[in-house]
């Protein structure tokens, strides 16, 4: 004789009306517990504002100049972002026909390696010989100290292809741009978006190294005369400028690689 048991329901607990995400708020609980520790360390260690600057003074410099602070900051984000746009091209470009074949790769990377490891300070001299002071040489900078690991990651892309994929591809009949079109690119497409968030942070130092140098303009110009003058204060301002515009414009990166190549990235840790 077979007896029933009544099971009684176990109720579960209610879920929360409101959560926390940490996660989200991690960057600014950690930006502003960096802003209150500089802050603290200054106070308690009494360093004049010429040697370092509280947070607080930093503020008020930004308030007091906001409007050549803004004016320069215009102007280093458009040179980045131009010299950029044009690192974009040309690296694709290139790392596509690099990555074509062995032997353009084993030729022209050597060649690569060795103009990548020039500094890129030693350029702008040239650049402002050949195009004079202005915008011009903070375009080509940010170009020139960016464009290295967008041709990098787009050629390894198309090398790091399985020599089994293309014997099997080869065998129903696909062609060397078949397997480029069909294979290559696409699998080099995670690298190329993934290097863009590298390619854009040394844009910012290519325009600022090439204003400090050589412009009458932006932001590197601006922090270099602030020094000459021992305005430390506005030497930070713009450092932090220059941070928050880095910042923002790696965020766009990554969420463009996110957008674009959100199939390649499955696991956890990516998410």
């Amino acid at each position: 004789m077979t007896t029933f048991e009544t099971v009684t329901p176990v109720a579960t607990p209610p879920k929360p009306m409101f959560r926390i995400n940490w996660v989200r708020l991690a960057p600014f609980l950690y930006t502003i517990g960096l802003f209150v520790i500089w802050e603290l360390a200054v106070r308690i260690s009494g360093l004049p504002h010429t040697i370092l600057p509280a947070p607080s003074r930093v503020f008020e410099a930004i308030v007091q100049y906001w409007s050549p602070i803004w004016k320069n900051s215009v102007q280093t984000l458009y040179t980045t972002v131009l010299g950029f746009l044009i690192a974009v091209v040309a690296g694709l470009g290139i790392g596509l026909f690099i990555g074509w074949s062995k032997t353009i790769y084993a030729g022209l990377y050597p060649i690569m390696i060795g103009f990548n490891a020039i500094p890129k300070v030693a350029l702008v001299p040239i650049l402002v010989i050949w195009f004079g002071i202005g915008t011009v040489p903070a375009v080509l900078t940010a170009f020139l100290i960016s464009f290295f690991p967008i041709v990098v990651n787009v050629a390894t892309g198309l090398a790091t292809i399985e020599p089994e994929t293309e014997d099997v591809l080869r065998a129903l009949g696909a062609k060397k741009m078949d397997i480029m079109l069909k294979v290559g690119i696409p699998r080099s497409m995670p690298y190329f978006f993934g290097s863009l968030k590298v390619a854009i942070t040394l844009a910012f130092v290519g325009s600022v190294v090439s204003e400090t140098v050589a412009s009458n303009s932006g932001l590197g110009n601006m922090m270099a005369s602030a020094q000459s003058n021992f305005n430390v204060p506005l030497v930070f301002a713009g450092l932090l400028m220059l941070a928050v515009e880095g910042i923002a414009m790696y965020a766009l990166m990554a969420w463009v690689e996110k957008r674009m190549t959100g199939w390649a990235h499955r696991s956890t840790m990516a998410n």
